[in-house]
């Protein structure tokens, strides 16, 4: 669940957007709302830093400020500081840009108040979201195309006859297939979709943020042991670490490699292609093939 602070902080941007596109009706109404924060303190435009404090509500001899405390309290710290009083200048005097001054504003009264750590969790919050669907809608199209091609359709139906024992349903055409029963076998069919996978937390951006130190001690821990093993001791590669020294001399992607059947990358693993001679000797042997077969 998210911190309450990264969620106040997203409602407030939503807020923000509301009223900059529906109820500000001026950039500089965000200071004062309708008021003028001269007027508010009894002073001009031009006045200086001496008769701005003379005006601060605790030093106000008038009863009514009693009354407009609050407003002419606001009004003073937005005037008191150099920088808040020109960027209010600015607005009075450039009302049409209400995006360029409304963030100058937010910026200037919130940004040193929020914790860039719940900033940072806000935003990994929402690039994993967007992230997670993105992966998930295209999986799901995928998906949609894969169930459209005669292959899928086949294995349905071979499914369908393994579990009514090669026993079929006369009564419908062979193209029809009752829907609850397509959704049941489709479930057991284990789709392997080339270029997309279903959606994963492991891979969404925030969490690998989060276990980053655990990955980065792992890799540094497998890269000693690696060293310590084969390049100190000089002990021979185990089956595993033959294994991925060939994919990765290959350049094979991890899912293909997991598809090979394992004769094959028993063969390729003799080969010992890691060493550069050997891969150069491979290569040159299946271009030799190709060209024969043509």
């Amino acid at each position: 669940m998210a911190p309450p602070a990264t969620i106040r902080c997203c409602a407030a941007a939503l807020t923000l957007m509301l009223y900059i596109l529906i109820i500000s009706p001026s950039s500089s109404a965000i200071y004062c709302d309708e008021d003028d924060c001269y007027d508010l303190l009894g002073v001009t435009q031009t006045a200086n830093a001496s008769e701005i404090k003379k005006a601060h509500p605790d030093k106000n001899p008038d009863p009514e400020s009693k009354k407009l405390f609050v407003k002419i309290a606001n009004a003073y710290e937005i005037l008191k500081d150099e920088a808040t009083r020109e960027q209010y200048d600015y607005a009075i005097a450039h009302p049409e840009e209400v995006f360029y001054n409304t963030a100058r504003y937010y910026h200037a009264y919130y940004g040193h108040k929020t914790d860039p750590r719940f900033v940072l969790v806000g935003l990994l919050l929402i690039l994993s979201g967007f992230q997670y669907m993105n992966q998930m809608t295209r999986y799901n199209q995928a998906v949609a195309m894969v169930k459209k091609t005669p292959a899928y359709k086949n294995r349905l139906r071979a499914l369908e006859l393994e579990r009514s024992g090669g026993v079929t349903n006369k009564k419908k055409s062979n193209r029809q297939m009752d829907k609850k029963v397509e959704e049941d076998l489709s479930k057991e069919l284990e789709l392997d979709i080339k270029g997309t996978q279903k959606p994963s937390i492991w891979e969404l951006l925030g969490v690998r943020f989060i276990v980053l130190p655990y990955t980065i001690g792992k890799l540094l821990l497998w890269n000693g042991c690696w060293f310590w093993r084969y390049k100190v001791k000089h002990a021979p590669y185990s089956w595993e670490d033959a294994a991925y020294l060939t994919q990765r001399s290959l350049r094979v992607p991890l899912d293909a490699w997991g598809s090979i059947d394992e004769s094959t990358k028993e063969d390729l693993v003799q080969r010992r292609l890691w060493v550069k001679s050997n891969l150069e000797t491979y290569f040159a042997g299946l271009r030799k093939e190709s060209k024969r077969r043509r």
